[in-house]
């Protein structure tokens, strides 16, 4: 069984009982759940004050016990107010040493991005404790990614994907959209070439979606890419005003604006059914009938 080490480096978690579930449910399996003080923490907003939500990042680098699961209780806001005051000089010696295996995904992407920028670490943009492990439902595809993406070397994922065929390889990377047009500009965007960047995203309109992809655009860092896997876009709901734009018509006018293939149908993001994927490993991309996303070279539970 494995140990998971509690952050909150994010937004208060104002269901409890989903976390306390989340918590119930991993001890249930035989997990530890250690730091789950964090849990109740509050400041304002957030989960705690800034210096105490930056130390739940920046301790990670004392964690010695071999193949601990790093999982943030919630994501929200926060990340971004603590970027400039991470250890990733620390964070990346330590990984390089004896990796931790880092997962979460919405708001914790900054820190994900920033570690792949900073060091080249390999983290996993999956699931975290209250918004799925403690989900009134146990997704039983969730959990059986996140634990393939753990346990495997070689992980492949297969879905009815939508788009032009292609095969396209390069580094993964990527996550919640918001959040990486937020940090352009800044030391803790990779600079990534020939990739396969994979974007998702909750509660924006489609018209707010295409705006952040045409900045990506604009920006040049699209066009630098392999090719583009679109996954959830929660709640992107369109209205009578948009008289026929959705979603799929904002896609086809990407696909019309790049040369690179975009793939979408991915299950990933905030819905509770997500796939878990190494941000920062090697992948395949193939699509024809099927779509198939191979990834190597992450870090996997040594047991």
């Amino acid at each position: 069984m494995s140990r998971f080490h509690l952050i909150a480096p994010s937004g208060y978690c104002i269901n409890q009982e989903a976390a306390a579930l989340g918590v119930a449910r991993l001890e249930a399996d035989g997990h530890r759940v250690d730091n789950r003080q964090v849990i109740a923490r509050r400041d304002q907003r957030f989960a705690g004050e800034d210096g105490e939500r930056l130390n739940d990042i920046n301790a990670l680098v004392e964690l010695t016990e071999p193949d601990t699961i790093v999982l943030p209780v919630r994501g929200g806001y926060g990340v971004s107010r603590l970027l400039d005051a991470i250890d990733w000089q620390g964070l990346t010696r330590r990984q390089q040493a004896q990796p931790l295996l880092i997962c979460g995904h919405s708001d914790f992407t900054a820190v994900q991005m920033g570690l792949l920028a900073k060091g080249n670490v390999i983290t996993f943009s999956g699931p975290m404790l209250a918004g799925n492990f403690g989900a009134p439902t146990l997704d039983g595809f969730t959990m059986d990614h996140f634990w393939r993406a753990l346990r495997q070397p070689v992980l492949q994922i297969e879905w009815p994907g939508e788009g032009p065929r292609c095969r396209a390889s390069g580094m993964l990377w990527g996550g919640n959209l918001a959040m990486l047009v937020s940090l352009i500009g800044t030391p803790w965007l990779p600079a990534i070439n020939g990739g396969v960047l994979v974007l998702e995203d909750i509660n924006e309109h489609p018209f707010r979606v295409e705006r952040m992809l045409l900045q990506l655009l604009h920006c040049g860092i699209l066009a630098r890419q392999s090719a583009i896997v679109l996954g959830s876009f929660t709640h992107a709901r369109e209205n009578d005003y948009d008289a026929g734009y959705t979603l799929e018509t904002m896609i086809a006018y990407l696909r019309s604006r790049l040369d690179v293939p975009v793939i979408a149908g991915l299950a990933f993001g905030h819905e509770q059914q997500t796939v878990t994927l190494p941000l920062g490993a090697q992948a395949v991309l193939t699509h024809n009938a099927r779509t198939t996303l191979t990834v190597s070279g992450h870090p996997v539970i040594s047991a």
